[in-house]
């Protein structure tokens, strides 16, 4: 599916900007940050602004076209995969990856949510600790 196709099944009205930047989304499962998808974009599309980029996530995440991502503190970052998965931060490089997830039977603390009146719109599960490539006796 093509950044244009995705961003009309979202109904989102696809412009320059917006196909480009759901386009980098789709394309680099890196959960980039405002300032680098600016970055990457801005040699091609000279009239790009970093209030484009921001208004434009703001715009995909509120359709549910992409996701933000606050495990980094410092930084939101946005995940173009809206499918339901984990996302693991490695504290020492800082790459977040995307970590397979399956919904185990709900939970009681989500139960007591829902039998006391709540509505469930989102869950996020996030992980930190080391990834095996900063871990000292993997590297070698």
């Amino acid at each position: 599916m093509t950044a244009y196709e995705y961003l009309l099944n979202y109904h989102i009205k696809p412009s320059v900007q917006r196909i480009a930047i759901m386009d980098y989304l789709l394309k680099h499962h890196t959960h980039p940050c405002i300032d680098e998808i600016y970055v990457a974009l801005c040699t091609d599309i000279p009239t790009l602004s970093k209030t484009t980029v921001y208004n434009t996530l703001k715009l995909f995440v509120e359709h549910g076209a992409a996701r933000m991502l606050t495990i980094d503190e410092r930084n939101a970052c946005f995940d173009g995969d809206t499918s339901v998965h984990a996302h693991f931060q490695c504290k020492i490089c800082g790459k977040i990856t995307d970590v397979p997830f399956h919904h185990p039977e709900e939970s009681e603390d989500m139960k007591h949510l829902r039998e006391n009146g709540y509505q469930i719109d989102e869950i996020h599960r996030y992980y930190k600790g080391v990834c095996p490539n900063c871990i000292p006796s993997n590297k070698n």
